[in-house]
């Protein structure tokens, strides 16, 4: 029998959470009780912004849910936009927060962080959101919000703890109910979509972030169809980036082009988001025939895109079941030479100041084998959403699509670290998106990741400017000045250095390796 606030520490540590990012005060300190004799690792950022923002880098990385513990009122508004980023981009969340007594709900008494209805708030961003009113109900809870965020298309969930709830006893279970078994494809969709792979001339596959899981058979189904595969920016390096992948953007009208020449097209877990297939809106993304559409939601599954077929399960499911329905099928293996000449096509399409990035990004890449590229939205990182080589999946993401949130790239980078402390990572920032969680700096050094953050410094939102400046408008509000990112990050002990532009890199990225530490670079860019 424990309180309500640390037999939730011990359900957490029963569905396999390692992690906690979160801010303590006084309307979470109940729940803190379990975690300090807990092997639950807590890390504390400097806002709570940045705690939803690391807990979505823990999650990408992992491919397990990230966990924020958070107060009520300010810690959950602050956490509202790292949670609609999570739910653009599909990546599983729990937010758990406090909120005041059940007794002052409503009545606007001026309570310490009171809000109206902070449920009312979070249910319009989380996929799901409960108050728990009776600590018996704690086991049930927590057991749905893991199926709601992890089954179909996973998203953020929120459950909010009365301060007087947290307090009461429950029982802990000794064992945790089974999670929802991923979705089976219908035997008839599958018969019906393998006979049309197999008579496909040219088949084309599309591959978002939802089928990062299943890439040994997307591999294999490429390979057996000679199917070219175009991943967008949340499945770039999903085959490795060679062979039949095409690490190109869909908005790219070379990209385009072989979308338009397939006769069969299988999108695999993409939502067809418009910042990935139409991002210059020119509406000019073409008509796919005969498509099939896998994906876990039945209702996402018909969204933007209606599919000629649509299989409603599991990416790696539906697969194996198109494996074993295409067995047999023999190509001519001439997609391979479509792809590389495609490639070409969109560096010469995106114009040599991208094309420039683009070689940097492929330079860190070989320079730092196995590296994960986290980036906010900056100039690099819009090149590499459009063409970017990487070595596996997960290796690449950012917030440069979907909700597009700036600050996203170094406290990602840094949950990332901590999730995966095996792979090197790269945050890739401009000097505009870092000024949005600078602080961070001191939670990398805190918790001794090893994250190499490289400031792409070009004296404001450029961007922004070149765009202003292409619509006839006068730059107004671009140029925020940036303080001395070296000072600032010898002010937390972390190594860096300044350079100036990419030839510079290559030498200091080697300095940063050796480090052991957290290590800034400010790159001056023109």
């Amino acid at each position: 029998m424990k309180t309500v606030g640390k037999a939730l520490i011990a359900h957490l540590e029963k569905r396999g959470v390692d992690t906690i990012f979160g801010i303590p005060g006084v309307h979470t300190v109940e729940m803190y009780r379990g975690l300090a004799d807990s092997p639950i690792r807590h890390i504390t950022p400097r806002h709570e912004q940045s705690a939803g923002f690391m807990a979505g880098g823990y999650a990408r990385a992992t491919g397990k849910p990230g966990v924020c513990l958070l107060i009520t009122g300010p810690g959950v508004t602050n956490a509202i936009t790292p949670m609609a980023q999570a739910r653009a981009d599909s990546v599983p969340m729990l937010v758990i927060s406090g909120v005041n007594r059940v007794e002052t709900h409503g009545h606007e008494e001026g309570f310490l962080h009171e809000l109206p209805n902070q449920h009312a708030m979070m249910r319009e961003v989380a996929l799901w959101s409960h108050t728990l009113h009776r600590a018996e109900d704690l086991d049930r809870v927590l057991t749905r919000a893991f199926a709601v965020m992890t089954s179909g298309r996973p998203g953020p969930v929120h459950i909010e703890v009365p301060l007087d709830v947290m307090k009461q006893i429950v029982e802990v279970p000794v064992k945790v109910p089974a999670l929802p078994a991923a979705a089976l494809p219908d035997p008839e969709a599958i018969h019906q979509a393998a006979e049309a792979l197999k008579d496909a001339k040219q088949p084309l596959i599309l591959v978002g972030g939802g089928a990062v899981g299943a890439a040994d058979k997307i591999k294999t189904l490429a390979e057996r169809l000679d199917a070219p595969v175009i991943t967008t920016t949340n499945a770039r390096g999903l085959l490795g980036g060679v062979g039949l992948e095409l690490p190109a953007s869909p908005s790219l009208q070379s990209t385009r082009n072989v979308m338009a020449d397939a006769d069969v097209v299988l999108a695999i877990g993409t939502q067809f988001g418009r910042t990935d297939y139409d991002m210059y809106e020119d509406g000019k993304a073409p008509a796919l025939q005969h498509l099939i559409r896998i994906d876990s939601d039945a209702a996402q599954v018909s969204r933007v895109r209606v599919p000629d077929m649509p299989i409603v399960a599991d990416a790696a499911r539906a697969l194996g079941a198109l494996l074993d329905a295409t067995q047999g099928v023999q190509r001519d293996h001439a997609a391979a030479s479509r792809v590389i000449q495609t490639l070409q096509e969109a560096l010469d399409e995106v114009g040599p100041a991208y094309a420039d990035q683009i070689a940097m990004l492929h330079m860190i890449r070989d320079l730092i084998p196995g590296v994960r590229i986290i980036g906010d939205s900056t100039q690099a990182i819009y090149a590499g959403n459009l063409i970017c080589q990487m070595p596996g999946s997960r290796r690449w993401f950012n917030a440069a699509t979907g909700y597009g949130a700036l600050g996203y790239g170094a406290p990602a980078a840094i949950g990332a670290a901590l999730g995966d402390p095996d792979s090197p990572v790269l945050c890739l920032t401009g000097d505009g998106g870092l000024q949005f969680v600078l602080s961070e700096l001191g939670t990398a050094m805190d918790e001794h990741t090893p994250v190499i953050f490289l400031v792409w410094n070009n004296n404001g939102y450029q961007e922004i400017e070149r765009f202003m400046v292409d619509n006839a408008i006068k730059p107004e509000g671009v140029k925020p000045s940036a303080p001395d990112f070296v000072q600032v990050a010898n002010a937390y002990n972390m190594p860096s250095e300044r350079i100036e532009g990419p030839a510079a890199l290559p030498a200091a990225l080697e300095r940063a390796k050796v480090s052991g530490s957290a290590y800034l670079i400010d790159m001056i860019v023109d």
